[in-house]
């Protein structure tokens, strides 16, 4: 009787491994190992990993960065993104205030500059500067583009406002035509966690990062916070801004009719949404940075709660064990912080031609490090995960142009564009 037991039992084993092999596909890409937990979905940044039948995904180690404008080199890139104007132009944001602009061709040697605002910009913290730039949808008629500071001058707050190209000169901005969208307090006592992505989405509207103030762990209680802007993801409606209104509050917002909740907000418990992008599908990814432990991918959608301070990835943080998980918002994925990766710079689902095999994978990657990484999610799980490029320098942000081609801005001066190896 133990006999058939036991064979009864080695059998059952046998099968479930099969299935565990059949269904969990490792990449051919590079040597490292499948690893991802089916309980918690963090990936560990050392595993490459396909759950699909995909055989023309790419694996470990098959990208490269390559230098895409060799003749440039500058400090402190903070974003990099073309309008959608016909013109192939670059617009590279920099942290101490500026906007260069340059033809998208591999030998240019020159910028010029678009928009200059140091005089109006406080960048004297490692988070505070000009952070963000988007183009209105409709820029190549009116002329108008929005960017994201951390003001000058007495108490600390950050500004979204909007700039309109000189209508003689479309190589230029004056920046006497600043028109203030939003002012965003920030605790006096604190440099960091400034957020600073402005992206406007499918439906038109304006969608803001923003960090929950600074310090570590949220010491103000921010990110749950609904009377505050700080820690969350805004959503405003700027088609019609004037001095009087500069923007409204769209009526669909989730909380736009919740007493003492503020009406902009599209979506809370965020740390600090350094990068976030929109999908082909209209989905939201964001990037959003860890405290000690992990870094995490997000699909923001509306009214929801992406857990800070409560949760740090798929982990407890306050309280340490045993919190709370209920009507949170999971990650799609979290990394540890191990071999140096420290926080996440959000990246895109990639779209361009020149690496058919990465399409509909979102790219992101770790500011430490300078490594990438590309997965794919069925709305479920994680269908997919690799480490593409393996990074030699810090990372500040990814950056597309109009046809789609991913750019990474590194610490080292250069912008490399994401390529498949030779």
């Amino acid at each position: 009787m133990s006999s058939k037991r036991t064979l009864a039992a080695v059998l059952v084993i046998i099968i479930l491994v099969s299935s565990v092999a059949l269904y969990l596909v490792a990449s051919n890409g590079g040597a490292r190992t499948s690893s991802v937990s089916s309980t918690t979905g963090i990936v560990s940044t050392t595993s490459s990993t396909r759950l699909s039948n995909s055989s023309i995904l790419p694996g470990n180690g098959s990208m490269t960065l390559a230098a895409a404008f060799p003749y440039l080199s500058f400090n402190r890139m903070v974003f990099l993104t073309s309008p959608d104007d016909g013109t192939d132009r670059m617009f590279l944001v920099l942290q101490v205030g500026e906007i260069l602009e340059f033809p998208d061709e591999r030998n240019v040697s020159s910028t010029a500059t678009f928009l200059d605002l140091r005089n109006l910009v406080n960048s004297s913290g490692n988070e505070q500067g000009l952070l963000g730039l988007a183009f209105d949808p409709d820029f190549a008629a009116n002329g108008y583009l929005y960017v994201y500071y951390t003001a000058a001058g007495a108490g600390r707050h950050a500004v979204v406002a909007r700039f309109t190209v000189d209508a003689s000169n479309a190589g230029m901005v004056d920046p006497s035509t600043e028109l203030v969208i939003l002012q965003i307090s920030q605790p006096p006592a604190f440099n960091n966690h400034n957020g600073g992505m402005l992206a406007f989405g499918p439906d038109g509207d304006l969608y803001v990062g923003v960090g929950d103030g600074g310090s570590e762990g949220d010491p103000m209680g921010n990110g749950q916070n609904m009377s505050t802007l700080l820690g969350k993801v805004l959503r405003i409606d700027v088609g019609n801004a004037s001095a009087e209104a500069p923007y409204s509050i769209p009526s669909d917002n989730p909380f736009v009719r919740v007493a003492g909740d503020r009406g902009e907000i599209w979506a809370y418990g965020l740390r600090n949404p350094w990068r976030f992008s929109f999908d082909p599908a209209g989905q939201l990814w964001v990037g959003d940075v860890g405290q000690d432990r992990f870094e995490e991918v997000d699909l923001v959608t509306k009214g929801g709660n992406y857990g800070w301070n409560i949760m740090e990835g798929f982990s407890c943080y306050s309280p340490p064990s045993g919190c709370d998980e209920s009507g949170l918002k999971l990650p799609v994925i979290a990394y540890p912080h191990v071999q140096g990766d420290c926080a996440i710079i959000g990246g895109y689902v990639y779209t361009g031609k020149g690496i058919p095999s990465l399409d509909g994978a979102y790219v992101y990657g770790d500011y430490c490090t300078g490594n990438v990484w590309a997965l794919e999610y069925n709305g479920t799980q994680v269908t997919y995960h690799a480490e593409l490029v393996v990074g030699t320098s810090s990372m500040y942000s990814f950056g597309l142009d109009s046809s789609g081609n991913l750019y990474a801005l590194s610490s080292d001066g250069h912008i490399y564009q994401l390529q498949a190896a030779s």
